[in-house]
């Protein structure tokens, strides 16, 4: 019977430290879960932040998109304004040279007309090619944000 209390108190000893030990690896399996929480939270923050951040950066880029289209059809607008002025100033040049009267005047408003017509075309080009780099900036934030979804929809997966 000795021998048996002997046997049974060294089996209880034994499973009163593996208890212990096991114990032990619960509690720094709960500490590195709790600090898991932690970090994927502190994440998930700065995503939010990368979103918000992304999401106001796309709303300037459409106001500036929208205003590079305005600015560039009032260009168009009054690029065909002084092409009509042009064409006017041409017919007026021949009628000048038909009459012989008045040709150095009519070649002057001519040259002065082309010179606003140059103007605004070259005017016109680079609006267009800022609209054109504003929409492209807009597809790169479009992009973006899908690879933000993908990389939330990846990191919902890992857990």
């Amino acid at each position: 019977l000795k021998e048996e209390n002997a046997l049974l108190r060294s089996k209880i000893s034994k499973l009163q430290i593996l208890s212990e030990t096991q114990a032990d690896k619960m509690r720094k399996l709960e500490k590195k879960l709790e600090e898991n929480k932690i970090k994927e939270e502190k994440e998930a923050q700065d995503l939010e932040a990368m979103v918000q951040h992304v999401e106001q950066n796309l709303q300037l880029m459409t106001k500036r998109a929208a205003k590079a289209e305005n600015s560039a059809a009032k260009l168009r607008q009054e690029n065909a304004q002084l092409q009509a002025e042009l064409r006017n100033s041409r017919l007026e040049n021949e009628a000048l040279r038909a009459g012989q009267a008045g040709l150095a005047v009519a070649k002057q408003n001519a040259e002065v007309a082309l010179q606003h017509l140059l103007q605004v075309t070259t005017s016109s080009r680079a609006s267009i090619r800022q609209l054109l780099s504003g929409a492209e900036s807009l597809q790169l934030v479009a992009d973006l944000l899908k690879s933000i979804d993908r990389i939330a929809e990846v990191s919902e997966d890992g857990q």
